[in-house]
């Protein structure tokens, strides 16, 4: 599935925020930043959510931007590498997590949820269910909340869809030099 070309291309800076946004800024900054006058709507949670035009959810921690969530089609992209994390198919997106993570010697991490990120860089990507597609919906979280086994555990759900069952999967260091926090998924013997 195609995601239009023409959508907003965002800058991401490695735990620190995406695009216009940064980690640490208050909700008015945060509209500010997107240029509107304020989100669209402030869904219940666990989390202070705020929706904003364009498919970019903003959550907060004690008022402070911690996460951004962008939707899988409306979104802007976001590229690490080259690869475009918005909108593209689940399984590819996941493998090139893999494959950066083995290159650049970075930290995965699957969330209670089944999601795939690179802790040291701040990306998670989840499944967004686009007609009978399965699309990557990245969210750009700062640093503290995955390091923290509280904060990683309950990262924000919304939006997510179910991944069709898997089989029994197990845990495999990415390379035999790779520290024991680093793992991929790999199918049982």
């Amino acid at each position: 599935m195609s995601v239009d070309a023409e959508r907003e291309c965002w800058e991401l800076r490695s735990g620190a925020g995406v695009g216009p946004l940064r980690f640490g800024m208050s909700p008015a900054a945060v509209a500010d930043a997107l240029g509107v006058s304020g989100p669209q709507a402030r869904p219940g949670g666990p989390y202070a959510q705020e929706d904003f035009p364009g498919g970019v959810k903003a959550f907060y921690d004690a008022g402070m931007l911690a996460c951004v969530a962008l939707d899988a089609v409306t979104g802007p992209q976001v590229f690490l590498a080259g690869f475009p994390l918005a909108g593209s198919d689940l399984e590819e997106g996941e493998q090139f997590l893999l494959d950066h993570a083995a290159e650049h010697g970075n930290c995965l991490l699957y969330t209670p949820d089944d999601s795939l990120s690179l802790t040291d860089v701040g990306v998670l990507l989840r499944s967004q269910q686009v007609g009978t597609a399965r699309l990557t919906r990245p969210l750009f979280v700062k640093e503290e909340w995955l390091e923290s086994e509280y904060f990683r555990d309950h990262l924000p759900m919304e939006g997510t869809s179910p991944r069709p069952p898997a089989s029994e999967t197990i845990r495999v260091p990415v390379s035999p030099d790779a520290p024991t926090s680093g793992w991929r998924r790999a199918a049982s013997p």
